[in-house]
């Protein structure tokens, strides 16, 4: 490892850590979970044979699916206090566990429902299912919205993500919404629990609705005003390193975001050909009176784009998002761990971090060290330390391990530890923490990748 290191100024007041309200959250997600499978017991007489015991298992299936179908929408509202209190990246993560798990009970209902009524009944499973759909009330519609279902969840899987393109997946994406309202009819024409129950049926539509005021005011009405009110351009472009491009906007009255180091926007350039994809970059500069800046790696085709913007390019922004700030410390000593474009909201984070900062920039080569002029002056100016891992002359990859890490940073234990980089990298570097001694509570990351 290579380091730039300076003489030490007084540090800052360090932060106090807030806890995350993720535990209180699950809690509130399981307890519905209770009251919809309560809602059966309560509504359900004896079950009488195989028909009655498949029927049952398939109506609770159903229930449960249903409500997954909410807490599926209404994780991915981008409502502040679970993307800025808990982290977008766990936001996202149980958003994709709420799919799987909405995906199996979809699939259980489907089939319990089909072969319990077809047993009693004494038909083919197929027959069944024809009169089911063609017959039933409002079941074309949910047919429909589960053959969506399944196409989004088929295109979910990580081995099918990767073969697509962002886009694609995005606007299939989308039709989670148009999934879950197909459906959300037969749930009250159909559901046993429903017919007559004017309580049960009055705290479905407060689910549903004000899972739907969350995904219009957060998704729609915040955006638009955010963008009207701050009128967002794209003001410069520069080269940083190969393939790595920093872009800053301008816009009006910026402080009023309350955007903090290490946070991210979601951005759409309206530009030829990019203004259907809204990407996540981090800031890679603290956000400055009307200016903010991001730094892009060309991974896609959306980002190998952003060199090509021109100044005055109207910029649409959602955010500010996640929580990977300053407000995760425990303490006045601070270990920043990036990898490749990783490093982006490192940087910021490394200017502005209460305390002792030491930074640890692992890069194929010097070239490839983005922003790495800017991380030494910030060295110089605050009195911390960089340490570079680059490759060797053939290639080699420097180990970053429990060992390395304890040699490079003294008093590694009490350090918070911010980590941000590709999966695999981070997975290797918290396995390599963990061994070091320093404590899950000190490590803090955010990743993206499902």
């Amino acid at each position: 490892m290579t380091t730039v290191e300076t003489g030490r100024s007084a540090p800052p007041r360090p932060g106090t850590a807030r806890p995350s309200p993720a535990g209180p959250v699950l809690a509130v997600l399981w307890a519905g979970a209770a009251a919809v499978v309560a809602l059966w017991w309560t509504d359900t007489g004896a079950v009488v044979g195989t028909a009655g015991v498949l029927t049952g298992a398939g109506r609770i299936a159903g229930l449960l699916c249903g409500y997954a179908c909410a807490v599926l929408v209404g994780l991915m509202a981008r409502v502040p206090l679970l993307e800025t209190r808990i982290g977008s990246d766990r936001v996202a993560r149980w958003h994709a566990m709420a799919g799987r798990y909405t995906v199996c009970l979809l699939l259980a209902h489907v089939t319990l429902i089909l072969a319990g009524y077809a047993a009693q009944d004494r038909v083919s499973w197929w027959h069944e299912t024809v009169t089911v759909v063609l017959d039933y009330p409002d079941m074309l519609k949910a047919t429909a919205g589960t053959v969506i279902l399944f196409v989004v969840g088929v295109t979910s899987v990580r081995a099918a993500r990767r073969r697509v393109r962002h886009e694609f997946w995005y606007y299939v994406h989308l039709l989670t919404y148009a999934a879950v309202f197909l459906a959300f009819f037969h749930q009250l024409t159909l559901g046993e629990q429903f017919a007559g129950s004017t309580v049960a049926t009055a705290l479905w539509y407060v689910l549903y609705l004000g899972v739907a005021a969350l995904v219009v005011w957060f998704r729609i009405l915040a955006p638009v005003r955010l963008n009207r009110r701050h009128r967002l351009r794209v003001d410069s472009v520069h080269r940083e390193a190969p393939g790595v491009h920093s872009v800053v906007v301008r816009g009006r009255h910026l402080d009023e975001l309350g955007a903090l180091p290490g946070q991210f926007f979601r951005w759409r350039f309206l530009a030829d050909g990019m203004g259907w994809t809204s990407t996540p970059y981090s800031l890679s500069a603290p956000p400055r009176p009307g200016m903010l800046r991001v730094t892009v790696k060309a991974l896609g085709d959306h980002s190998a784009a952003v060199p090509l913007l021109r100044p005055g390019t109207r910029v649409w922004a959602e955010g500010p998002y996640g929580s990977l700030t300053a407000g995760r410390a425990t303490g006045h000593r601070s270990l920043l761990i990036a990898a490749g474009v990783g490093v982006t909201p490192l940087r910021a984070l490394f200017e502005t971090l209460p305390g002792e900062v030491t930074l640890l920039y692992r890069a194929r080569s010097a070239e490839d060290l983005a922003l790495g002029g800017e991380l030494e002056a910030i060295a110089r100016w605050r009195g911390a330390r960089v340490l570079y891992a680059l490759n060797g002359p053939r290639g080699e990859r420097p180990p970053v391990t429990a060992e390395s890490l304890r040699a490079a940073v003294p008093g590694l234990p009490g350090h918070d530890v911010y980590v941000c980089g590709p999966h695999g990298f981070a997975r290797d570097v918290y396995e390599a923490l963990r061994a070091a001694g320093v404590p899950d509570r000190r490590i803090h990351h955010e990743s993206f990748e499902l």
